[in-house]
């Protein structure tokens, strides 16, 4: 039995060492009989930061492999010079910590304070543990019966006007001769009801038992807000919102094979959480706009938007900036939100600058009214048509030529 369960310890730790690709700086891997394996790593005493890396990098390799229950690390180095010791520092992992078994790579550098060190920017998962958990391009999934096209409207951040963009930019198109739909996926606060002035309204059931969307001035419409109680708080939590949107998607009669939508857009909600993954994971979106205020607390989050829907294969086809300025009776233009934001941001990813959409007084009346701006006349119905065009260009020149490659400068 000792025999048996020696071999057992050094099959695990041949196969630590296969998962790491035998390095030269991995001096030593031993596994216990409680599953605990111990790998030596020499590193170089003069790149910390080298050496983490390495470290975390044998550490989650090890963690995933079936019969390792811990891994301790164990940093060994040359002499330093002027010192008369060598340098060591061990590192449990217990347990893995994400669902793929990949953990954040958190850089520790030393600290000027004696015996302390400091965690430096740049937490992260590893491309490896991305690509885990990365979609499969939108190509390669199955297309929503009735549905040409699917555009995200997104915002990293809330309160900057992204749903008002949404339906003006919806209602444009279907002014235009497109056959529109229009998505609130924003679970937690879906306003397009109010906007459409359709918060009584009720959608339908069809034979197939399948949801039959809201007409609004001439496309076809679903909220969770036409589902619920209007007073009523959604606290719900991530697998039930994407279960949710799942189904307004997929469980709703959007068009025919023979009459399909032209375009679905879809309003999502603010931020890069759990209701984003699901659209992205699980549907075959064709591209996503994001909308931003000029001020820099918007701009920041915008980059974290970009960044998402880079690392989940969808196309974004440019930026739509709102409260771009304010112009008083006299004509003259107060920038109340910063001035050019939206323009530096674009500039900065490599993305075009869709729209520069003002403080209009007749924007928010008329979503208040539920009456689309874009269904006006004036200068507010101006904007989303122009809008509307950039966008439909954008959409078709996805066919003929790539879509613009985000750029992060450092």
């Amino acid at each position: 039995m000792f025999g048996s369960r020696q071999k057992s310890r050094e099959k695990l730790a041949a196969a630590v060492r296969s998962a790491l690709g035998s390095p030269e700086w991995l001096e030593s891997v031993t596994v216990g009989d409680d599953g605990r394996a111990i790998l030596v790593i020499r590193a170089d005493s003069g790149d910390a930061a080298g050496a983490e890396a390495r470290r975390i990098e044998a550490e989650n390799a090890a963690s995933r492999l079936a019969g390792i229950e811990k891994v301790t690390t164990v940093l060994t180095a040359e002499k330093a010079p002027g010192t008369g010791h060598s340098h060591t520092h061990s590192r449990t992992n217990p347990d893995t910590s994400g669902q793929n078994g990949t953990k954040p790579d958190i850089q520790m550098t030393p600290s000027p304070t004696a015996g302390l060190r400091r965690v430096t920017k740049g937490a992260r998962l590893s491309d490896e543990a991305m690509n885990q958990g990365a979609p499969p391009p939108a190509t390669a999934m199955r297309p929503i019966p009735g549905i040409a096209r699917i555009l995200v409207v997104a915002s990293a951040k809330g309160g900057v006007g992204k749903s008002t963009v949404a339906v003006n930019l919806a209602a444009a198109m279907a002014k235009a001769g497109m056959k529109v739909g229009l998505l609130d996926a924003d679970i937690y606060g879906p306003s397009i009801p109010t906007m459409l002035g359709t918060v009584n309204a009720e959608p339908g059931t069809s034979p197939a038992k399948k949801l039959i969307p809201v007409e609004a001035h001439g496309m076809k419409t679903l909220s969770i807000g036409y589902l619920s109680d209007p007073d009523a708080p959604m606290i719900w939590r991530g697998p039930i919102v994407m279960s949710a949107i799942t189904q307004l998607l997929n469980d709703a009669e959007w068009g025919t094979k023979e009459d399909p939508l032209d375009l679905l857009i879809i309003d999502t909600p603010p931020g890069t959480g759990d209701a984003q993954l699901a659209i992205a994971q699980k549907v075959p979106v064709t591209a996503a706009i994001i909308v931003t205020t000029p001020q820099e607390v918007a701009l920041a989050d915008v980059r974290r938007g970009a960044a998402m829907f880079a690392k989940t294969h969808v196309p974004v086809i440019g930026i739509a900036e709102t409260m771009s300025w304010f112009e008083d009776p006299a004509g003259n233009r107060h920038y109340l939100m910063g001035e050019g934001g939206g323009a530096k941001m674009a500039k900065a990813l490599g993305l075009p600058l869709l729209a520069e959409i003002p403080m209009l007084q007749a924007i928010r009346e008329a979503g208040d009214a539920g009456t689309p701006a874009a269904l006006t006349k004036g200068p507010a119905a101006d904007v989303f048509l122009k809008l509307a065009r950039s966008v439909a260009i954008a959409l078709d020149e996805l066919v003929t030529k790539p879509a613009p490659e985000i750029v992060f400068e450092e």
